[in-house]
């Protein structure tokens, strides 16, 4: 600020006069002067001179605004010089000036305006579009026409919506390109895109050809293609021309161009035909003012003016409306009573050096409640609505986006803050919700540099001679993903086959080294190893490479050419060999319940039937035998007691068919045990394992060690292991004898473990989803690339050959036993025969015991008769007649006698109908006769 000052008192000594008016005027003047300061001859400035002066005539002519003032409008020419536009802007502070249009330039807004906000003089540019210059700093530096911070959120959405990540920025290397270029960067790194190069080109007129050229050939060896222009007409023309010399305007180039050529194409059109050639394909953004009767009568009214050989540019229109902005606002401050008078500055008389003619530079009085007037002005203009937000930036931002092509250019759509791109006028989409969703951004189809219609990729690799850094684990274990062939660098297995065929789908070369990673003794921790990409240690890293998401906050991956996920494997042991599995289809309480029914379905029926069923009564003894013969017999359906009574039949109806739903399912669950295998482990998955305290093995390197931490399992519970033999041992020992409960890990790796470890099994379901795939640095196109490359080998086929190459083992014998029946042995009906044994021999001895009671008996009785014991053969022969004796006559007649009572009752019933049937005829016939 201190040098600021003393720069002003230098040019005050050079005899910077002053004009001294300072003191007290009517409320209404009769004339109220603004200064304007621009170049003349510049692209903005000739159509800005013109567009002024108009629009003083229209104020002056407009009866209804400041009614009785004359607004005059004093232009000074800063000639491209940022020294002479300060020089000019210092001058107006020296007159009675209420307000400056201008400056043209960034540069000069940024000095002056310090002397604006001490002297309270508003500035309104209708050209200066630096970002920074909206800030707090600049009280009264008003900008009437679009920031460049819109300028570059278009360009960023533009480089999203076609897909690119990276671009080169060319500048030119002053406030107004810095500060647009910055902008720029913070736009693209919204959108997850960034500048991988920025370069500035010196503003001065002494930059030749070859100084632009030695810029341009850095860029022609970097790995984008996408090359954003912020310039003034001048070097944008020569960036061009040395560009289309070094061939970086044809094929997979993509030049954007801010708004400083669309302001030579409006107002210099036609340009010459060796001008066009070299933009070819280039897209260029314009402010985008909307279509009206004024615009298009100001137009007309425009040609008649220059003949035609000026065209009507953005930036005039602009400048049109800034000095109608500025009658309103002196309308309203007259209005309100304000006044135009000037007060000495009191800081600046306090700076030694009286010779300096300090007093000349003095403060508007009225300043704050002009700029007031100026931020709350609201009317319609050539540029549309005119009205500023809380920021001090127009309202509704918009561009029209250019494409050059052939002797002209054609419009392929818009931007606005409000919609983003779209292919209908903004102004047309401010009626209805805003809609930012990426299936509402449309463009039209654009012509691309070198006559090409297909969207270019937007990169190559730099011709630089360099090779990409692919990092590839040392594995100790399942070498067959990745394995280095010993004494070289290089690597083979199904992981690289998979790479290798993917980079060659791709429609360019991919010059890259192999560089191993790892100590060779333990696989290598995966991480560590995607964490060196982030370093530049690496440039990808190939491998079998879990996607998981501590790694996809630092890289991208390529989609997944495996599918994985962390399982548990445990021991197994097989259910169905026994002597008892035929008790298995049912739970021991539905053993119970069913035990339990039977008996009380055969009480429930002996009670309904008791009372009008002889079978079911008799002695105590005999019912309860009935009541149990009649319950356990319905489970095969043989019960011969019939049932005569209407509930007794419902209750033997619903329970048969009880009896036959579980004689299905025990059918069904009995065939199914003992013909397929049934495998068991106490183990059932990751939530059984969680709870017990058992050690868990996992491999070395794995982010399954991570995730099982995680899930909040201790560290004392993990151990390490290094190979499948080791996974092996450790399963076999078990955990009370030093090795594991489980292992958990991969699925490929699983896979590939069992296909010749036949005692272990997959338990439980796979508990995380997640892939393998290759690792590159943050929006690397090339990870985009060789994602699509991916998906054709797997849709071709390619991938599954890789697969069953590298991958494909015998499967385990018991792979195939697991779908087929096994055959039936003696053991799984063991228990059966013996239960059926026992019954059997229990039965025989109850029956001998009852014969030899009768033996006893009778041979007591054959000693009283004779009174002799008899021989040993008597005795025998005493014992055999017992046994082949019939029962007892007076027990076979009662049960025949009960089974001709019930068959004579049935005779009667059926003798009783007969006869009633004969008299029925006889008492019809006799009816008839009488």
């Amino acid at each position: 600020m201190n040098a600021l000052w003393i720069f002003v008192l230098c040019l005050l000594c050079f005899g910077v006069g002053s004009d001294g008016l300072s003191g007290n005027g009517t409320s209404r003047p009769a004339v109220v002067n603004v200064g304007g300061i621009f170049t003349f001859d510049s692209t903005i400035g000739r159509v800005a001179k013109i567009a002024i002066q108009e629009a003083v005539k229209d104020v002056n002519s407009n009866s209804s605004l400041l009614r009785g003032t004359k607004l005059v409008v004093k232009l000074q020419n800063s000639n491209c010089s940022g020294f002479l536009g300060m020089v000019g802007a210092l001058k107006f502070m020296e007159t009675d000036v209420v307000a400056v249009i201008g400056p043209q330039s960034s540069v000069v807004a940024h000095s002056i305006s310090h002397v604006a906000n001490e002297l309270q003089v508003p500035f309104l540019s209708f050209a200066a579009t630096d970002p920074t210059l909206s800030s707090l700093q600049f009280p009264y530096f008003l900008r009437t026409t679009q920031s460049d911070l819109y300028q570059m959120t278009a360009t960023a959405e533009i480089v999203e919506y076609y897909g690119w990540k990276e671009v080169i920025a060319i500048f030119v290397d002053d406030d107004y390109g810095r500060n647009g270029v910055s902008a720029l960067d913070d736009a693209l790194a919204a959108r997850r895109c960034r500048i991988s190069y920025k370069a500035g080109i010196s503003p001065g007129a002494a930059v030749t050809r070859g100084d632009v050229m030695d810029v341009l050939v850095k860029v022609a060896l970097m790995e984008s293609r996408i090359i954003v222009l912020h310039a003034y007409p001048p070097l944008g023309f020569m960036v061009f021309s040395v560009a289309h010399y070094l061939g970086m305007m044809g094929d997979g180039y993509v030049w954007i161009s801010t708004d400083w050529l669309t302001s030579v194409l409006d107002s210099s059109f036609p340009l010459p035909q060796d001008k066009m050639d070299i933009m070819q394909g280039v897209l260029v953004l314009r402010q985008h003012t909307p279509e009206s009767e004024n615009k298009r009568a100001f137009s007309s009214r425009w040609n008649k003016l220059t003949g035609g050989s000026l065209g009507l540019n953005s930036y005039a229109l602009h400048a049109y409306d800034t000095v109608w902005l500025v009658a309103h606002a002196l309308d309203s401050f007259f209005n309100q009573g304000g006044t135009i008078s000037f007060s000495d500055d009191t800081k600046l008389q306090s700076v030694e050096g009286s010779n300096l003619h300090l007093e000349a530079m003095s403060i508007f009085d009225g300043g704050p409640l002009l700029l007031k007037n100026l931020l709350q002005s609201d009317f319609i203009g050539l540029t549309g609505p005119f009205k500023f937000n809380p920021d001090k930036s127009l309202v509704l931002p918009a561009y029209d986006i250019i494409n050059v092509i052939g002797t002209g250019f054609r419009r392929v759509g818009y931007w606005s803050n409000y919609s983003g791109l779209s292919v209908s006028p903004p102004e047309s989409l401010y009626s209805r919700p805003p809609n930012r969703s990426s299936t509402n951004q449309k463009l039209y189809s654009v012509v691309w540099p070198g006559n090409n219609v297909q969207k270019p990729r937007g990169w190559v690799f730099p011709n630089n001679g360099k090779q990409l850094r692919i990092g590839v684990p040392i594995r100790v274990s399942y070498r067959e993903f990745v394995s280095q062939i010993p004494g070289t660098n290089n690597f083979k297995g199904f992981c690289i086959d998979v790479f290798t065929a993917a980079v060659n789908l791709l429609p360019y070369a991919v010059p890259h080294q192999f560089v191993p990673f790892g100590n060779g003794h333990e696989n290598p921790s995966y991480t560590e190893m995607v964490k060196l990409i982030t370093t530049g240690n690496f440039d990808g890293v190939v491998g079998d490479i879990a996607i998981v998401t501590n790694r996809t906050r630092v890289v991208d991956f390529t989609q997944p050419y495996a599918a994985s996920g962390l399982v548990v494997v445990a021991p197994f042991k097989k259910l169905n060999s026994g002597g008892w599995a035929f008790l298995r289809p049912f739970s021991g309480q539905m053993w119970g319940v069913i035990t339990i029914f039977f008996l009380f379905v055969g009480i429930v029926v002996w009670i309904l039937e008791h009372r009008t069923n002889d079978e079911f009564r008799g002695p105590p003894k005999q019912q309860l035998i009935t009541i149990l013969w009649f319950s356990l017999s319905t489970l095969f359906f043989a019960h011969r007691e019939n049932t005569v009574s209407t509930l007794g039949r419902m209750v033997l109806i619903i329970w048969l068919f009880v009896v036959l739903i579980i004689n299905s399912s025990y059918t069904a669950s009995l065939t199914s045990i003992f013909t397929v295998q049934q495998l068991y482990s106490p183990i059932k998955g990751l939530e059984s394992l969680k709870e017990t305290d058992e050690p868990i093995g996992f491999q070395v390197g794995s982010f399954a060690e991570r995730y099982l931490e995680e899930i909040g399992i201790p560290k004392s519970r993990l151990v390490a292991l290094g190979s499948p033999e080791q996974y092996a041992t450790a399963l076999q020992r078990g955990p009370g004898k030093g090795g594991v409960a489980a292992v958990v890990d991969e699925r490929p790796y699983i896979e590939l473990f069992l296909s010749n470890q036949c005692k272990f099994r997959i338990v439980g379901q796979e508990f995380t989803k997640s892939g393998w795939g290759f690792a590159f640095p943050r929006d690397s196109p090339l990870a985009v690339d060789l994602s699509t490359a991916i998906l054709t080998l797997s849709e071709n086929g390619d991938l599954q050959r890789i697969h069953d190459k590298w991958l494909s083992r015998s499967a385990c014998s018991l792979e195939n036993a697991e779908l087929e029946s096994d055959r039936l042995h003696l053991r799984s009906f063991s228990g059966l025969f013996l239960i059926c044994g026992i019954a059997c021999f229990i039965a025989l001895l109850i029956y001998f015991l009852q014969i030899m009671h009768k033996y006893r008996q009778a041979a007591k009785a054959e000693a009283i008769s004779d009174g002799s014991t008899g021989s040993r053969s008597k005795r025998l022969q005493t014992l055999l007649s017992l046994i082949d004796e019939k029962a007892d006559k007076s027990s076979r007649d009662s049960k025949r006698r009960k089974v001709d009572r019930s068959v004579s009752d049935e005779n009667m019933e059926n003798d009783l109908g007969r006869d009633s049937r004969r008299r029925e005829p006889q008492v019809s016939s006799q009816n008839e006769v009488h």
